[in-house]
């Protein structure tokens, strides 16, 4: 048996939005932002997270994901990692291997978390219906093969069942609109196309257009009362490391995690239709299309980063 532990505290209010994170928690660090603004809503009642589920598997990133969730004094949280064919994509910063050497965390290999799947399957089944929010913001390998699954010790639906039943929506940072080639998309084409194509409920999408826009972290690194902090040295680690990220990172998957806990206005419009995907892994928009939708600007870039800005700057609350 799989086990979930403790996610939470017991005061977690009704209204907190229950979420599974799917990252790729690597290739790029605004995963290490996305997860802090999770916390963070966490801490203010807003979401309650179910898992931490990795969608590349490379050796440590079931213990940065470890680390973090430490950090934000949820150890317990649940963390999987796909144990079949999978991205391995890492930092090329080494951020992964200064927060595993400096900051606790109780797992120690990937050998020692469940495979993805099995651990969506098990927390679906539990969950009342119609409830859940995956918010993915990495690769979709996860979600194809959760579609594919079979039934199993926790549930007696196929994956795509047990999808319909139990999961309200996914917000995934992908692709890129009006067209493009977008990184979670191709990387793991094959995936994507399972998914675009066949998964049953509604998908919101922030585009690759949309975080491009907005720049996070030297706030945070430049902040003096923020100290022994994972995600502070992540941020100053590599910022420094790329001439385009002087003025801070572009901040794909922190729209992905405000929205999907917070409802996209006032922040953004969207616009409804259905993504289009061609054999390279590019996207197109089908407008006539239905149940997916896209974000569109509204709000101000500058308002909307200060939003992230100031969420990635929370500091864990002791429970």
């Amino acid at each position: 048996m799989l086990t979930t532990g403790k996610t939470q505290a017991q005061s977690v209010p009704k209204s907190a939005v229950p979420v599974i994170f799917d990252t790729d928690m690597g290739p790029d660090y605004d995963d290490v932002g996305a997860i802090t603004i999770l916390h963070a809503l966490a801490d203010s009642g807003q979401a309650r997270i179910l898992a931490t589920i990795a969608s590349t598997k490379y050796p440590k990133v079931s213990q940065v994901l470890s680390v973090l969730n430490t950090y934000f004094h949820r150890p317990n949280i649940p963390i999987g990692v796909p144990k079949g064919e999978a991205v391995t994509d890492k930092d090329t910063q080494h951020w992964s291997d200064t927060l595993v050497a400096h900051y606790p965390h109780a797992i120690r290999s990937n050998n020692e978390v469940p495979d993805a799947v099995a651990l969506y399957r098990q927390i679906l089944a539990k969950q009342p219906d119609r409830s859940v929010t995956i918010i993915t913001v990495g690769f979709l390998t996860n979600l194809a093969n959760l579609l594919n699954s079979k039934p199993d010790q926790y549930s007696k639906l196929s994956g795509k069942e047990l999808v319909s039943k139990k999961v309200k929506k996914v917000v995934s940072m992908a692709g890129k609109f009006p067209s493009g080639r977008e990184y979670n998309v191709f990387r793991d084409t094959p995936a994507s196309k399972i998914v675009f194509e066949n998964w049953p409920t509604s998908m919101l999408l922030s585009g690759f257009e949309i975080g491009q826009q907005i720049h996070s972290g030297l706030p945070l690194t430049q902040n003096s009362r923020i100290r022994n902090s994972p995600i502070k040295d992540v941020f100053a680690i590599s910022l420094p490391k790329a001439k385009e990220d002087k003025g801070g990172r572009m901040s794909w998957d922190q729209t992905a995690v405000l929205v999907g806990i917070k409802g996209y206005a006032p922040y953004y419009t969207v616009k409804s239709g259905r993504l289009t995907l061609n054999t390279d892994g590019s996207n197109g928009w089908d407008d006539a299309g239905k149940g997916h939708q896209h974000l569109v600007v509204k709000m101000p870039v500058l308002a909307v980063e200060k939003v992230i800005n100031d969420l990635m700057q929370h500091q864990p609350i002791k429970r």
